[in-house]
């Protein structure tokens, strides 16, 4: 093995947010916890260590306008790994990233293929824009085009009813759901208010993103079918620029939008004090910026999610979610070193030391 890249990285390890060991190696990119015999190339870094981190609604590809050039989505891409983010969940794309795959210094993405919309009722150029008849052959499309998962668009702005409403009727969401579990994708859908929520569930939705419409009455609901939520703090937080936007023609929308943001850190903690599983997302791509990751998850925080949960929702157990390995034996060597504990102060993850995708060293 003495021709083998070897890196050692010691300090603490933190394998699960309890799960702490000394020091792991990486060799031709994967993990091992076994000391290998001495090597020509060893390369060392310390401090503390955490499984890559997860952006679970992400958009590499995109921008307020639709799909961008591969230049572009790359620079997406290297922003994300550079802030520590290895693993992305792409929640909808207008443009074609398969060529990311073969990059061994990019983060992994997990596609749900292209948004699926009501027509003119989504941002522009984004998704499919299609009416119910059609929802369950585009989602069978979309789920044998993605890597598991489908992207629906729940709700939004009726421009005749001036508010934000349900896009699909309940018994098209159901048959489009089913047919995706059995071609074994997931379903999540955009759902920024209250009246969607209960029939995407009751439907069998697997996620909602953002989920600013959740009330005592859906919590439950939510709690008790297993469905996570990936709240999308950072982009809940322009809420209140949008509304100024929209007042003069739609004011009950602008309202309604104001609303949601006053109590979105309530929602959030009611939600996870239900025992919703609550994953890590900031919705880069659209009109935010990429590389937001500890950005959200020293909102959820704010929130009231204790650190060590919030921790979880972007590393431990949203690799578990999204059926990816974290610093197991043989994974991939995708990692973050930080020169303190993360679980003691979340706000390290704002500054890594050294990331690391397939054993390399990317920064730091």
């Amino acid at each position: 093995m003495s021709d083998h890249k070897v890196l050692h990285v010691k300090g603490r390890v933190l394998v699960g947010p309890e799960d702490v060991r000394d020091e792991l190696w990486a060799v031709d990119g994967r993990i091992t916890y076994e000391r290998p015999p001495a090597a020509t190339e060893l390369t060392t870094l310390e401090g503390w260590a955490m499984p890559g981190l997860v952006d679970a609604h992400c958009h590499v590809g995109l921008d307020r306008h639709g799909a961008v050039d591969a230049e572009t989505s790359e620079k997406q891409a290297l922003t994300d790994r550079d802030a520590g983010t290895l693993l992305i969940r792409d929640a909808g794309s207008a443009a074609d990233t398969r060529w990311i795959d073969d990059r061994d210094d990019l983060p992994k993405i997990i596609r749900a293929g292209r948004h699926i919309a009501r027509t003119r009722r989504y941002i522009r150029n984004y998704a499919h824009e299609i009416e119910p008849g059609d929802l369950v052959a585009y989602v069978a499309a979309e789920a044998r085009r993605s890597d598991g998962w489908v992207k629906l668009v729940g709700d939004w702005i009726d421009r005749e009813a001036g508010d934000l409403t349900p896009c699909w009727p309940r018994g098209e969401v159901e048959a489009a759901i089913a047919e995706a579990h059995r071609l074994g994708a997931r379903v999540t859908a955009h759902c920024f208010a209250e009246d969607s929520l209960r029939d995407l569930v009751e439907a069998g939705i697997d996620c909602i993103e953002h989920a600013t419409g959740l009330t005592e009455d859906t919590i439950p609901l939510f709690a008790e079918r297993g469905v996570a939520i990936v709240p999308t703090l950072v982009n809940i937080a322009t809420f209140p620029h949008l509304a100024d936007g929209g007042e003069a023609k739609f004011p009950r929308w602008s309202a309604h939008m104001r609303d949601l943001h006053a109590r979105r850190y309530d929602t959030v903690r009611a939600a996870y004090d239900a025992g919703i599983p609550i994953f890590v997302g900031t919705d880069a791509g659209g009109s935010l910026a990429h590389g937001l990751v500890a950005d959200e998850v020293a909102e959820l925080v704010t929130a009231g999610i204790p650190p060590r949960d919030a921790l979880a929702a972007t590393a431990w157990g949203a690799r578990e979610w999204l059926g990816r390995p974290g610093l197991t034996e043989g994974a991939p060597a995708d990692l973050v070193v930080y020169a303190s504990d993360p679980r003691a102060d979340v706000r390290v993850l704002g500054a890594p030391r050294h990331v690391v995708v397939n054993g390399r060293v990317m920064s730091g």
